[in-house]
């Protein structure tokens, strides 16, 4: 018990700096693509932290959107909604989900952070289950109870008539039948997953063009190994796991926490968003979407894009690094993307957002002043990101960055082409599509 009251003591001490540590960061302008300026490291006592307060989106208020475009509602008063998945029916399933609190509190920083994370509302209450949105005939979005008794899930994806969910710990496969708008299957384990402590929980998830693997992106137990090498087995990797057996092997390694892996469209490439490493300043390590390497190694821990050490980690291993790839595509430093998706044909969307990538930016808690809370699209020429990103999102957050309406999460296109989000601040889903 004196523990915890000196952690609180601490938290509190740090929530009141928090809100005022004005920060230099480096220009997030100047940390995209694949150069991105990346300044020396710093280390702290405690890191920066800025999080504004979560008080969702009042009546009529909506994010604000680029040129051309135009933003709505669909559904609300949704249990923490984090990945969206378009059926082909049309119909969309929302995740509902988040952290299952399995982690344990054992040092002063970490408790302090995890105090300052929940202020923003993004550690409200995942329902644990996925709902469906159905477009009825009158144009309205009807949500209807699909599955329940989930365990913090997050990928979702459909084979034939199997649905396939990606709890925190393991895979499940139910049996979908076409239109149906509730499953009564009980479903059945198709493969574990790494689950010991889960720090990282969400576990995305993508099928194979010809349905035989699933491709599963799992994030480290840890910022940087505190926690010790053996939790962080066949972590911070991507897993490609057979459909028929339940068979896994390490597809790809030393990605810190792969939030959404998608097909290019064009190359038929899998790329991936990832979160990096935080605790050693405001404008490092920069979050980056790449194309993936089959048994490639992309650096966690030992070293960030490429070969930049990170000297907090014992022992190093220069055999790893030196293998170490380097990311295609900076996103920038904190800005905590946890949604891909690339543009189909079928895209009703302006011509510029056409041919690339969006991604959402949830935003982090350990960056002053904020980056993130948008949704970015990175325009694509011949299957390699060509340029700077452009925001088509914005306005989760009040302009003194004191309070916090939304966070997007998860991507999709609805049978339309708009786009759609789903924000687990708002506890919304939104359609963005061309004016």
């Amino acid at each position: 018990m004196k523990i915890l009251y000196k952690y609180l003591f601490i938290s509190l001490a740090v929530l009141e700096l928090s809100a005022c540590t004005g920060g230099n960061p480096v220009d997030p302008k100047l940390q995209y693509g694949a150069d991105p300026q990346l300044p020396k490291t710093r280390n702290f006592l405690v890191p920066p932290m800025k999080v504004p307060k979560g008080v969702g989106w009042k009546k009529n208020q909506v994010p604000t959107v680029a040129s051309g475009l135009k933003i709505e509602k669909i559904a609300d008063q949704l249990e923490h909604p984090r990945q969206l998945y378009t059926l082909p029916n049309g119909d969309i399933l929302v995740v509902e989900s988040n952290d299952p609190g399995e982690e344990a509190i054992t040092t002063p920083k970490q408790y302090i952070a995890n105090k300052v994370k929940g202020l923003s509302g993004k550690a409200g209450k995942g329902g644990n289950k996925i709902t469906l949105l159905r477009l009825e005939a009158n144009g309205q979005w009807k949500k209807y109870d699909f599955l329940n008794n989930l365990h913090s899930p997050f990928g979702v994806q459909l084979i034939g008539d199997s649905l396939y969910v990606a709890n925190t710990g393991n895979i499940m496969k139910f049996h979908y039948p076409k239109d149906a708008t509730k499953i009564t299957d009980s479903g059945t384990e198709l493969a574990d997953l790494p689950s010991t402590i889960n720090h990282h929980w969400t576990k995305a998830l993508l099928a194979s063009k010809d349905g035989k693997k699933l491709y599963v992106g799992v994030g480290s137990n840890s910022n940087i190994t505190e926690n010790g090498l053996e939790v962080e087995y066949r972590r911070a990797t991507i897993l490609e796991v057979d459909t028929l057996t339940g068979a896994s092997r390490i597809y790809a390694s030393g990605l810190r926490n792969p939030t959404g892996i998608q097909w290019e469209p064009s190359t038929g490439k899998l790329w991936t968003i990832v979160n990096e490493r935080d605790e050693i300043g405001d404008s490092l390590v920069p979050d980056y979407l790449t194309s993936v390497q089959e048994k490639g190694f992309y650096g966690w821990p030992y070293s960030y894009f490429g070969q930049h050490i990170d000297d907090r980690v014992q022992p190093q291993r220069p055999d790893l690094v030196a293998k170490a790839i380097k990311p295609d595509y900076a996103l920038s430093s904190h800005a905590a993307p946890l949604g891909l998706w690339f543009a189909t044909e079928n895209i009703q969307l302006p011509d510029p957002y056409k041919n690339g990538a969006f991604v959402s930016n949830h935003g982090s808690w350990d960056r002053d002043p904020l980056n993130g809370y948008d949704v970015i699209f990175i325009p694509f020429v011949d299957g390699k990101p060509n340029g700077l990103p452009v925001t088509i999102v914005s306005g989760f957050f009040a302009k003194d960055e004191k309070s916090l309406y939304g966070a997007p999460v998860g991507l999709t296109e609805d049978k339309s082409g708009a786009l759609l989000i789903a924000d687990d601040v708002g506890n919304t889903i939104w359609r963005v599509s061309s004016l």
